[in-house]
C-alpha cells in the first residue's frame, strides 16, 4: 500500500460486533492504536454524572491478570504510551509504540476492554483523584467558563454537565454502578478499533479474533434524548480574577448534518485562525484580548458554534458588541470569494497536517467510523471542502447566528447583567 493524501485504508470484521479500521504507513517505525468505545457522558443518569470518565479511570487500575503497575511498566519498558479520554458521546483509549511492540499494546488494550477488575479500594483511590481533577478545572476560570456555558447552553440534560461530574456525584457512586455501565457499554457491538503505522494487517487481525469476545453486529447509539437550547440566556459566576472569561454561542449543526463542511469554513473566516475577523478586530487591532477565537461541537442531533474571549472587564461589552457585529456581517453576506478561500485554505492545511503522523491517521479513522459510520478519503474531504461557496456560508450563518438569540456565559469580575445585551437575537 502506497501512503499519501489519497492512502488507502481498510475496514473489516475481525469478529461479530467488532469494526476495524486501519491504514498501514511503511515509511514510519511506530504504531498508533485505538478503542474507540460508543459510550460517553451522555449515557449517564444525572445522579451518577461523571461515570464514564471514572471508568475510564478505573481500567488503567488493573485487570484479573495485571495490576496497574504491571500495565504501567509493559509501555514504559519499551518507550510507548498509553492514555485515554472521555468525551461526552464516546470515550477512546489509546497507544502509541515501536512496531516491534503491537501485539503488546493490543494485548493489553483488549485486556483493559474486557478483563477490568474495578477493585473497591481502586474505586476509592480513584474517587480522590477525580475530585482533585473537579477542584483544578474550577480553579482554572479559562476551563470552567466552558462547563459554565454548556451548562447553560443545554440546561437539565447530559450535554451541558461537565464530563467529569461533580464532587456529589463522583461521591455516590458505589462500585455496582460502575459495574453494569462497563458491562452494558464495553461490549464487542459498540467497539471500533482503528490503527495506523507500521505493522501486518494480518497479525493485528488474527491478535484481536484471539483477545476480544464476539457480539453480533456493530450498533451506532441513536436512542439518546435530545436537548432544547437553552437561550437567550446570559449566566454570570463572579471571580477574584485579573480577566473575564467569556464564552457565547448558538446552537449548531449536527455531526451528519450537511452543512458541516460550511461551518468549518465559516470557523476558519469568523475566529478560527490568526487572520479571522475576530483575531484582527479584537486582538490586532484593538488590543482588546490576548485569547479570542470560535470553535463548534457537533454530537448526534445537535451541536455548538462557540466565542471565547479573555479580556478585561471593562472591555468585555465592546468585545462582545464586535463579536456581534461581525456575526451580523457574514449573515447580511458580506463575505467575499477570496476571504472563503483564505478560510478554505486554513480547514484544509489543519486537516492535512493532522495527518503527518499514525496518531493523526488512527483518530481520523477512528472518530469517523464511530461518529459518521463512514470514512472518506482526505482528496475527498479536500473536495467537500472547496465546495463550499460564499453562499454556502452565508447560509450556515444565518442558520446558526440568526436562530433566535443565543447564550453567554461569563466568569470574572464582570456585573451581572452588563453582557445580557450579547445574547438577544442578531437584528435586535
Amino acid at each position: 500500500m502506497t501512503s499519501g493524501l489519497a492512502a488507502p485504508f481498510e475496514r473489516s470484521h475481525p469478529l461479530p460486533g467488532v469494526v476495524l479500521v486501519y491504514e498501514p504507513m511503511p515509511h514510519v517505525r511506530s504504531v498508533s492504536i485505538g478503542f474507540w468505545v460508543d459510550a460517553g457522558a451522555r449515557d449517564e443518569p444525572d445522579e451518577l454524572a461523571g461515570e464514564a470518565h471514572m471508568l475510564e479511570h478505573l481500567l488503567f487500575k488493573g485487570t484479573e491478570t495485571r495490576s496497574a503497575q504491571d500495565i504501567a511498566n509493559a509501555f514504559d519498558t519499551v518507550g510507548g504510551e498509553l492514555n485515554a479520554y472521555s468525551a461526552r458521546e464516546h470515550t477512546c483509549f489509546y497507544a502509541r509504540v515501536l512496531d516491534a511492540d503491537v501485539e503488546m499494546a493490543i494485548d493489553v488494550l483488549c485486556d483493559m476492554y474486557r478483563n477490568a477488575s474495578l477493585r473497591p479500594d481502586d474505586l476509592e483511590s480513584e474517587r480522590r483523584v477525580v475530585a482533585e481533577e473537579i477542584r483544578m478545572a474550577a480553579d482554572v476560570p479559562e476551563d470552567w467558563v466552558h462547563d459554565v456555558y454548556a451548562e447553560a447552553a443545554f440546561p437539565g440534560h447530559p450535554l451541558g454537565r461537565a464530563v467529569i461530574g461533580t464532587e456529589a456525584t463522583v461521591g455516590a457512586m458505589r462500585r455496582e454502578d460502575l459495574v453494569r455501565f462497563y458491562r452494558e457499554a464495553y461490549v464487542s457491538d459498540r467497539l471500533v478499533v482503528s490503527v495506523a503505522g507500521s505493522f501486518v494487517p494480518a497479525d493485528v487481525v488474527a491478535r484481536l479474533q484471539e483477545r476480544l469476545e464476539p457480539g453480533s453486529a456493530p450498533v451506532r447509539r441513536t436512542d439518546r434524548s435530545t436537548p432544547t437550547f437553552g437561550g437567550p440566556r446570559a449566566t454570570y459566576k463572579a471571580r477574584d480574577c485579573e480577566e473575564a472569561h467569556i464564552v457565547w454561542g448558538f446552537e449548531a449543526v449536527s455531526r451528519d448534518d450537511p452543512d458541516r463542511y460550511a461551518l468549518g469554513v465559516l470557523n476558519g473566516l469568523y475566529g478560527g485562525g490568526v487572520s479571522s475577523r475576530l483575531f484582527q478586530e479584537v486582538r490586532e487591532k484593538r488590543g482588546l484580548a490576548y485569547s479570542v477565537y470560535s470553535g463548534y461541537h457537533a454530537y448526534l442531533d445537535t451541536g455548538l458554534f462557540s466565542v471565547y474571549a479573555g479580556t478585561q472587564a471593562d472591555a468585555a461589552a465592546e468585545v462582545m458588541e464586535i463579536a456581534r457585529r461581525e456575526a451580523a456581517e457574514i449573515v447580511s453576506g458580506s463575505v467575499g470569494t477570496d476571504e472563503v478561500e483564505r478560510a478554505r485554505g486554513h480547514v484544509k492545511g489543519g486537516l492535512v497536517l493532522a495527518m503527518d503522523d499514525p496518531g493523526g491517521r488512527m483518530t481520523r479513522l477512528g472518530r469517523s467510523e464511530l461518529v459518521h459510520g463512514e470514512i472518506p478519503t482526505v482528496d475527498e474531504l479536500l473536495q467537500r471542502i472547496d465546495a463550499v461557496t460564499p453562499e454556502d456560508v452565508a447560509r450556515v450563518a444565518k442558520r446558526v447566528f440568526a436562530g433566535g438569540g443565543s447564550v453567554l456565559a461569563c466568569v470574572g469580575p464582570v456585573e451581572e447583567g452588563s453582557l445580557d445585551f450579547a445574547v438577544q437575537p442578531l437584528g435586535d
